[in-house]
């Protein structure tokens, strides 16, 4: 199998770190669809493609993604990446990529096989290389990020939220109740310790360290107990909040490390 300019890559996922990979696949030449579900929770909305699913349009670092009900016939380099909403990969059989990114960052296989496409990549713990697809890409920040795992599996998930700037579990704010999101700061907005982020069904949450706010989920959701609806970067750099982290840029190389050299085999 060789790679030529054009040659489609689907993504599963269209937050955080799927987006890194999309950014880093479009700007390497491929054609990209991603697949989403109706409505996403991505926390870092500044930086996720996932937002076209209710605004029809989103941009991140110059690569636009567009909500379509199917995939354009014609294409041409610069065009939005077709976003559909296809949680369940139904159309990934007419579409025929020469690749399958599963960047949905669920901990588990989330109905991705092996024999979906040519070249299967996952994201993060939950899949095995070489039984739930051909390679596994490490996302578990530390000295093994964006390591390309080809037999056996990433790291176990440790539920701790990576460590910040000596901050972890304080960065991220949890729901406290179930019920609509009201947003009390915005995305980029500085805060300190106590300050107030956003409220559910009349409870405050708070943040637990000063820092910028760098992601909170979209105003309106509806959550659950314990999910995650806020983060705080403590390192209070503003213009983090809108571009790819570092930690989506690893993880984008891994994923294009493996697709490249797996394809090549």
């Amino acid at each position: 199998m060789s790679l030529i300019g054009g040659s489609l890559v689907v993504v599963r996922g269209a937050g955080d770190l799927a987006t890194g990979c999309i950014v880093r696949l479009v700007r390497s030449g491929f054609r990209v669809v991603a697949l989403e579900v109706a409505r996403p929770s991505a926390i870092r909305r500044t930086v996720c493609l996932s937002e076209a699913m209710y605004d029809g349009v989103a941009c991140v670092e110059g690569v636009r993604a567009e909500r379509c009900l199917r995939v354009p016939e014609a294409w041409s380099p610069g065009d939005p990446v077709p976003l559909l909403e296809d949680p369940e990969c139904r159309s990934l059989e007419r579409l025929a990529p020469v690749a399958l990114v599963d960047a949905i960052v669920a901990k588990s296989r989330a109905g991705t096989r092996l024999d979906m496409a040519p070249v299967v990549v996952a994201l993060g713990p939950g899949f095995e290389a070489g039984r739930d697809a051909h390679a596994v890409v490490e996302t578990n920040r530390g000295h093994d990020l964006g390591r390309v795992i080809l037999q056996g599996c990433a790291e176990a998930n440790t539920s701790v939220p990576g460590r910040i700037a000596g901050h972890d579990r304080q960065r991220v704010l949890r729901a406290p109740a179930a019920g609509t999101v009201e947003a009390l700061r915005a995305i980029g907005d500085e805060v300190q310790a106590g300050d107030p982020v956003l409220s559910i069904q009349g409870v405050t949450v708070r943040s637990g360290i000063g820092g910028v706010v760098r992601g909170l989920i979209r105003p309106g959701f509806e959550v659950q107990p314990g999910l995650k609806v806020a983060d705080v970067d403590p390192r209070g750099v503003r213009e983090h909040c809108f571009s790819v982290s570092d930690k989506s840029r690893a993880v984008a190389g891994g994923v294009l490390e493996a697709i490249l050299m797996l394809a090549s085999r």
